[in-house]
Parts: structure tokens; C-alpha cells; sequence
């Protein structure tokens, strides 16, 4: 099938891309000229393992291309993807759709035949049928159909998560429509996906819905691992005993800093925004968004009392600043709010992160990017083990550190305490 992915950005590359490597023609449009150059020339703008070399693949096949010629690019495809962003607003309150609706209007300028309309990003109920409105003032209802598509790719395993998913949900208002993506989704439902067709709000609220229930256990293990803390038990005992419960699961309780990246944050204040609209109130999610919020403050508050109430002055390491492992977005990071706080303090920080210097603190003072991990720990007061990189769990920091009077803040849990605490270092996890 020949399919226009409107957006490169992360749903819209991976998801053009592995659609190429499926076999179809793709086109990822993106207005951004420079992005643009830099994909033809194989240079990829964000970090997921296997990304790059599988996009160079089908980029010298000629099933994957990159234009900014939106118009053209609609004209010759039969399906359309709408991947652009959809960050919370600047007033705090829901989705901005400025980016749906104004490429929703240029769509409506260059259909030429029947055309399937798909929205990737994330939106909220009732989206689609607003878009089903703009395009009904250019063009005639048979010429068009509009569906929602949820993507489920997590940053880090996006590409295992597109051939291998858990299921592909379609919310269609038509068979028709709803058949064509089903073909088009038939190599992955051969090798075993759950195929899920419901109607288009439905489709909607599943991905809302599932990322709120995702970030309530992530905050669920957090706020036990408190009690934990003040109870002298081990939180990850407590993982492993109420995962194996199967009604309950495993994963996702990973006691650790607050959720962050692309999609929690946003999507749990956009679902709760959409419940008032409808006038539902979505308690539990409210709660899981404040407890959330004050995570990181919680955090601070631990290393102060880790360095005694004495932050000035002292060397503050911090290994990774993403929000999570095998990726570089920084998007509501905790690092975010940690380091600028500790810089504040009068803390002299290094960071370390495999993705590389991050923007975000350039001009904070005695803020400075190591490029290796021994230069990051060397000499330093005090370890923060941020982001779970293969790269540090197997850190021998006896080795870069002999001083015995190193502390070390274990934020992801990865360390064995008895075993740092054997090495003569003073040990603090979270929840334990």
C-alpha cells in the first residue's frame, strides 16, 4: 500500500519506517527542511536502537521516502498518517490540537479519491470527529474516512514493539475502512497480534486509558516504597510478591523517580481535562498526577538528608539525565527539576549520559557534562544512579573511586546493597 506519514517526529519515523520494511510504499513528510536533508542523508534526529540502520535499508530500496511536499505526497498515498505532536497545553489544561487541526485542513486541500485518514497521534474523544468536520467543508463524506490507530511503541523498544505488538487496536466508524487496515496490519496479526476493531472514540480513549493505568502503577510502587522506607523493608520484596499476583502483573512496578517522557504526563492531564468536559470526575488519576508531581521534591529532600543538610560546595555525580534507558528524550525528566535545584543549593554537579550533553543545562551554574563515566564519579561526594544505562550497572566504584567516604543514591534500585556496602561506600536506594 502506499502510505503518507505526516510528522517525523518519534511515532511518525518509526512507524514509517517499519512500514516501509513491511513492504509498503511510504512517504514521511515533515515541514522541517533541514530534518528533511538530514533523513535523506541517512542522519537520524532521535535515538532508538536499530532505527537507523533499518531506515537506511528501505531509504536505498526505495520504499522509504522523505519530502516536505505535503500536497503531492497526499495525492499519491491511499492512506494518510496524522503523527504530529499533541503536548499538553501552555495554560497546563489539555491537549494542544493546533498541529491536528491545521494538518487536517491541508489534507482536506489535496484529496483527489477516496483517502483513509488516520490519526496516530495521541488525541483525545472525540478528536476524530472534529476532524471528520473540517474535512467534510472541502470535501464529500464518500471520499474520505477517518480512524483512529493508537500507537503502543515504547521509547528504547520501539521497533520490537511495532513488529511484535501486544495488540493493534482500529477504531472505525465503517467496515470498509476498518478491513483495509486490517490488511495492512495482516503480517503482524499472522505472527500472533490481537486484532481489536471497535468504533473511533472507543479507539480513543483505549490508549488515554491505558497510559493513565500505566502511570497509576508507576506511582502506586513509589508512594509503597515510601512506607517501605520508614518500615525497614525492601520494596522490591514487594514488587516480586504482589507481581506474581496475575491480576496484578510485574511490570511497571519499579520503584524509582517520577514518570516522565513523552506520553505520561501529557496524556494523564488530557484524559482528566476530557472527563471534565464531560463532567466525569477521574479522582484516582487527579491523585496520581499530584503524588506524581511532588515526586521529585521527595527525592531532594532525601539527598539533602543523604549529605547531611550540607549541599553546598559538595560534588554531586549524576549518572543519566533522560527520563528513562535507550533513549535521549529529556522530556519531564526528574533530572529536570533535580539538578537546577542543586545547582541553586551551590552544588557542583557532573552528569554523564551515553545519549550525550543535554541542552537543557547549558547554562546552569556548576553544571557540567563528563564524557566518560570515570570522569563523572572522580572525586565526587555523592553517586546518583538516575537512568538504568547497561552501561552503569556493572560499575566497579572501588576502581574510579577509592575514597571510602563516596555515598551512593541509587534511584533505579540496580545495585546490590550489601555489595556496594562490602566495598566500604555508604548505600541508599529507593524504598529500601
Amino acid at each position: 500500500m502506499k502510505l503518507c506519514m505526516i510528522g517525523t517526529g518519534y511515532v511518525g519515523l518509526v512507524s514509517g519506517v517499519c512500514f516501509s520494511d513491511l513492504g509498503n510504499d511510504v512517504i514521511c513528510v515533515d515541514k522541517d527542511q533541514d530534518k528533511i536533508n538530514n533523513l535523506q542523508k541517512g542522519i537520524i534526529p532521535i535515538y532508538e536502537p536499530g532505527l537507523q540502520e533499518l531506515a537506511l535499508k528501505n531509504f536505498k530500496n526505495k520504499k522509504l521516502k522523505f519530502s516536505t511536499d505535503l500536497k503531492n505526497s497526499i495525492k499519491k498515498s491511499d492512506i494518510i498518517f496524522i503523527c504530529v505532536g499533541t503536548p499538553t497545553k501552555k495554560n497546563g489544561i489539555g491537549a494542544d490540537l493546533s498541529q491536528i487541526y491545521s494538518v487536517s485542513k491541508e489534507i482536506s486541500k489535496s484529496i483527489n479519491r477516496f483517502k483513509i485518514i488516520i490519526t496516530k497521534s495521541t488525541v483525545p474523544v472525540t478528536t476524530g470527529d472534529e476532524i471528520e468536520k473540517i474535512l467534510l467543508k472541502k470535501v464529500k463524506k464518500n471520499k474520505f474516512s477517518v480512524i483512529s490507530n493508537p500507537e503502543f511503541l515504547r521509547e528504547g523498544e520501539a521497533i520490537r514493539d511495532f513488529i511484535y505488538p501486544d495488540r493493534i487496536v482500529i477504531g472505525a466508524n465503517d467496515n470498509k475502512s476498518a478491513n483495509i487496515l486490517k490488511n495492512l496490519y495482516s503480517p503482524l496479526i499472522s505472527k500472533g497480534a490481537k486484532f481489536i476493531s471497535t468504533n473511533r472514540r472507543a479507539a480513543e480513549l483505549i490508549k488515554y486509558a491505558s497510559n493513565a493505568f500505566l502511570a497509576t502503577k508507576i506511582t502506586f510502587i513509589n508512594e509503597i516504597a515510601n512506607l517501605c522506607e520508614k518500615t525497614g523493608i525492601d520494596v522490591e520484596d514487594i514488587s516480586i510478591g504482589i507481581g506474581l499476583d496475575k491480576r496484578i502483573g510485574s511490570r511497571f512496578l519499579r520503584a524509582g523517580p517520577a514518570y516522565g517522557g513523552s506520553c505520561f504526563p501529557k496524556d494523564t492531564k488530557a484524559i482528566v481535562t476530557t472527563a471534565d468536559k464531560f463532567k466525569t470526575n477521574l479522582s484516582v488519576i487527579k491523585s496520581v498526577i499530584k503524588s506524581n508531581s511532588l515526586r521529585s521534591k521527595l527525592l531532594l529532600k532525601k539527598v539533602n538528608e543523604i549529605l547531611n543538610n550540607k549541599i553546598k560546595n559538595k560534588k554531586i555525580c549524576f549518572l543519566g539525565v533522560t527520563f528513562k534507558a535507550n533513549t535521549d528524550d529529556m522530556r519531564d525528566s526528574s533530572s529536570l527539576e533535580m539538578i537546577p535545584f542543586l545547582s541553586k543549593k551551590g552544588a557542583k554537579i557532573k552528569y554523564y549520559d551515553p545519549t550525550g550533553l543535554k541542552k537543557e543545562f547549558n547554562k546552569l551554574k556548576n553544571v557540567s557534562f563528563s564524557n566518560s563515566i570515570h570522569d563523572a564519579v572522580k572525586g565526587a561526594d555523592l553517586v546518583i544512579l538516575h537512568t538504568e544505562w547497561n552501561d552503569f550497572k556493572s560499575i566497579n566504584f572501588k576502581k574510579l573511586h577509592p575514597s571510602k567516604n563516596l555515598k551512593i543514591y541509587d534511584m533505579r534500585n540496580i545495585y546490590s546493597p550489601l555489595k556496594v556496602k562490602s566495598q566500604g561506600f555508604k548505600y541508599f536506594g529507593i524504598g529500601r
